[in-house]
């Protein structure tokens, strides 16, 4: 079975060269035009692929090589790409940003590579002019497989892209037009990186309005046409479209899952791989519900903000007894980040201290700076729960909160440094910690969390102790 599987990917040489809005804005020229997308973020943000979501209506995908082979990779793609008319591929940091600063693994580069993909490079004008040819130079020439084909000039005018543009063609790629600095191209930020969707005021109308700023200063058609350029991607007769492990017929189970704006950081590949093995995700909201749903035998509480919307959170006392008798009922629960911060006993922000699920004893505190950043592979110390020692899972941290509780029951360590850290709380059917795991990196995880949904039964725990420190 052959599919064209028409792609392209926006990489760009460092962050904040302007790929999520021209991403989005490019996404709404084609869906203008009457043609049927897919996006993909490259790495594991959360919040770009909030925004592909918003122009499109359905859900994107991550592409990971540090999470997954590269032949996964390759497969993810094609199953949510399929039947797509083209897919656009947002990269991560600079092009040939990978781990540890120093390697191209699970670069937007390798990804290029993962799925052949033509790669149109954002270069931030502002500021420099001539000497972006020798950006441009420098990033075609570092890897003689670059897949780099062509450029957008983000920030400048319409005289100098013009006078620009036959400096960079020479080099042997094509200027696919420019973007003027302009307010529909432009997006606000805090601590995690871009404000959320829902956040902006009107964006639709803004991504219109930029989606027709592009059609008059960049070559939609061109970059139609380099994305069906790419070489078709050869399947298998027994390619699964959702590319997930198939087993026996399960039982449906029903999982409450914290979905607001202070818990709104899943992967999709998670839910997905949840949903193949039988899950029933039900949304509730820790902000505004006053009660778990009913006849859910499992909590997911994800990551997102809740230090936003601590008073909110502590407010909603009917929410926090729930999920505390819930627990103490032996409940299954799995937490990250800002879930795991939401289980503590209570939450300090720059207002103050607000009591929160008392689940986890103590606090979690401001730190003011990022800790424990970036990629981690998680080694239980002790069979837990949903994971045994001598296994492990990907994934990653990023946040700028503390704990006095982070737990010691698993191991994170850092790809390619000397460094490794305790943390989560892994017993008593919970896992939570700060690390945001990545389920298809190790489906036993979240496979040993359904058995033990299914395997539930409400009984009298009063008397299980608040988990303590280790």
């Amino acid at each position: 079975m052959r599919d064209s599987f028409h792609r392209l990917l926006l990489g760009a040489p460092k962050s904040g060269s302007g790929k999520t809005m021209i991403t989005c804005g490019l996404l709404t020229a084609f869906q203008l035009r009457d043609i049927s997308c897919r996006s993909f973020k490259c790495g594991p943000d959360f919040i770009d692929p909030m925004f592909h979501k918003h122009v499109l209506g359905i859900e994107g995908g991550n592409l990971d090589t540090y999470f997954l082979e590269k032949e996964r990779v390759r497969d993810q793609f094609m199953a949510r790409a399929l039947g797509a008319d083209v897919s656009v591929i947002e990269g991560v940091m600079g092009y040939y940003d990978g781990v540890g600063g120093n390697t191209t693994q699970a670069s937007s580069y390798e990804v290029a590579c993962a799925i052949d993909a033509p790669v149109v490079l954002i270069i931030d004008c502002k500021g420099a002019s001539l000497s972006l040819a020798a950006v441009a130079k420098g990033f075609l020439e570092y890897k003689a497989d670059s897949h780099i084909a062509g450029v957008i000039l983000n920030r400048t005018s319409k005289a100098m892209a013009e006078r620009l543009k036959p400096e960079i063609e020479a080099l042997g790629v094509k200027v696919y037009g420019y973007l003027p600095e302009c307010e529909e191209g432009r997006l606000d930020s805090r601590h995690l990186g871009l404000v959320l969707p829902g956040e902006i005021g009107g964006l639709k109308e803004k991504l219109k309005q930029l989606a027709e700023t592009m059609e008059a200063t960049i070559d939609i058609q061109g970059l139609l046409e380099l994305a069906r350029s790419a070489s078709p991607l050869l399947t298998s007769d027994s390619f699964v479209e959702e590319n997930v492990p198939i087993g026996e017929e399960q039982e449906q189970v029903s999982i409450g899952i914290a979905m607001d704006d202070a818990f709104c950081f899943y992967y999709q590949e998670n839910l997905e791989l949840l949903k193949s093995m039988g899950a029933r995700l039900v949304p509730f909201s820790p902000c505004k519900d006053h009660k778990l749903p009913e006849g859910i035998l499992g909590i997911l509480l994800g990551g997102g903000y809740p230090e936003l919307y601590a008073k909110e959170l502590s407010e909603n006392t009917s929410m926090l007894s729930d999920v505390n008798q819930a627990f103490h009922s032996s409940l299954p629960i799995l937490a990250e980040c800002g879930g795991f911060m939401y289980l503590h006993e209570e939450l300090t922000t720059d207002e103050g201290t607000y009591p929160m699920a008392g689940v986890i004893k103590g606090k979690v505190f401001p730190t003011k700076r990022l800790g424990r950043f970036g990629y981690i592979e998680v080694h239980p110390k002790e069979d837990l729960s949903f994971l045994k020692k001598g296994e492990s899972i990907r994934g990653h941290e990023f946040h700028y909160w503390d704990s006095e509780n982070n737990g010691d029951h698993m191991e994170a360590v850092k790809p390619g440094q000397n460094r490794s850290w305790d943390c989560v709380h892994g017993k008593n059917h919970l896992m939570a910690g700060f690390p945001h795991f990545y389920y298809p990196s190790n489906p036993s995880l979240p496979r040993r969390f359904l058995e033990a949904c299914r395997n539930y039964k409400s009984q009298e725990c009063s008397e299980m102790p608040v988990t303590g420190k280790g």
